[in-house]
């Protein structure tokens, strides 16, 4: 399954090794999950793990995280963006996000603020919890 990964779900990821969005990331390592990145994307997840007040939450120092964003890179399939979609979302740090979606062809972006990606549906695109995209794959 090709999905993109919030911000939101790398970073609930790192805090918390029981949390569903945890469990995402280990089926992502399992390779029954492709995540799908742009450069923009990527980069982003890479900034703000660097954040220093989210490295005192999730614990990982500067050469952990490095090694996470390799292991990121290598398991993700690059996007290339042929369309931008803007404006589409209330907050523009989103639109990176939804378009890595669209352009990428996902069957589902994967958030904890659902309601920061309503626009979606116009695109067809399934927007979804992480709970709620580990009960599709149990299926």
């Amino acid at each position: 399954m090709r999905v993109v990964l919030d911000t939101s779900v790398i970073i609930a990821a790192l805090r918390s090794a029981t949390g569903a969005a945890n469990a995402v990331l280990r089926l992502v390592a399992a390779e029954e999950l492709v995540p799908l990145v742009t450069t923009a994307l990527f980069l982003e997840y890479e900034e703000v793990l660097k954040r220093p007040e989210q490295r005192l939450a999730h614990g990982l120092d500067m050469e952990q995280i490095d090694r996470f964003i390799a292991a990121l890179a290598s398991a993700s399939e690059p996007v290339d963006l042929r369309f931008q979609w803007r404006p589409q979302l209330q907050d523009p740090g989103d639109e990176m996000v939804l378009e890595a979606a669209v352009n990428g062809r996902a069957e589902a972006l994967v958030t904890h603020n659902p309601r920061d990606f309503a626009a979606a549906a116009k695109f067809g695109l399934r927007v979804l919890l992480p709970r709620d995209l580990l009960a599709e794959m149990k299926r």
